[in-house]
């Protein structure tokens, strides 16, 4: 059974935090303002957050849950397996990851304080990516231990994990984990409501003069279409469209570890 809660926020580090706020206010047209120690970069339903730092590393990572019962059902969760919470409060909680990072749960919003329709340029904050060079402790933990669900997952020819798709709802993935030689941020992405909207996000990157590092491709694991731009500290952001939507009990997928498996309609970044 899903968590059933949705990435709202994420909390990035940057060696330059004005110069990363403002890639990311041009490229996803989000509006920047200083709130105590980050740069908030904000518009309707997708938040990125600019703390000084590593540059590539995630500080941290907030879901926020789809209904008051579904927050308390999954706190009740974490306690039945003894799980450490970093951040107990009525409105949300906090554990932190193997590799550090910190994974809070948020209670929903009030329905007053909920984002209204998108822009033209619409497209909601729907998951992110992790690099590790031991991807099977990142997906135990959240697996086993923070009950993410299980989507896909990618394996060499030596049978070893390479990638890892989970899911907190009936989205394909809010979470991905790809083995690397570094344990870094991969990317985060941004879903657009259809296949022509992801068309009118590219020729907004090309009117920004910002090259696309990687598409437009179809992923195998999700089937989703995308296309990626590279920000100043390495990190990627996307644009997604139309990413598979699981029924309940959907057998887990396994694919190889092949560029076609990343993107079927050509060239694939491979991370390991």
């Amino acid at each position: 059974m899903e968590i059933n809660a949705s990435l709202a926020v994420l909390e990035l580090h940057s060696s330059n935090p004005e110069a990363l706020a403002q890639f990311y206010a041009s490229t996803f047209c989000l509006t920047t303002t200083r709130s105590e120690d980050a740069i908030v970069c904000k518009a309707d339903s997708r938040e990125l957050r600019i703390v000084a730092g590593p540059a590539g590393q995630l500080l941290r990572a907030s879901y926020r849950a789809h209904s008051a019962a579904d927050f308390r059902s999954h706190k009740a969760f974490l306690d039945a397996r003894h799980v450490e919470l970093f951040e107990n409060q009525s409105d949300r909680y906090t554990v932190v990851d193997p590799d550090g990072h910190l994974i809070t749960f948020l209670a929903p919003l009030a329905d007053d304080a909920k984002a209204g329709a998108s822009a033209a340029l619409g497209a909601r904050l729907q998951h992110f990516a992790l690099r590790s060079p031991t991807p099977s402790k990142l997906v135990d933990f959240y697996v086993g231990s923070l009950g993410f669900v299980m989507s896909d997952r990618v394996f060499d020819a030596a049978g070893d994990l390479t990638a890892a798709f989970m899911r907190t709802d009936s989205e394909h993935h809010s979470l991905a984990i790809f083995r690397a030689p570094e344990a870094r941020f991969d990317h985060f992405s941004c879903e657009a409501p259809d296949w022509v909207r992801l068309r009118d996000w590219a020729d907004h990157m090309a009117s920004t003069g910002t090259d696309l590092a990687w598409g437009i491709g179809r992923h195998g694991p999700g089937n989703d279409t995308f296309l990626m731009v590279r920000d100043l500290d390495g990190n990627m952001g996307e644009i997604s469209a139309e990413l598979e939507v699981c029924a309940p009990g959907r057998p887990v997928g396994a694919w190889p570890h092949r560029p076609q498996t990343l993107n079927q309609w050509g060239v694939a970044i491979m991370r390991s």
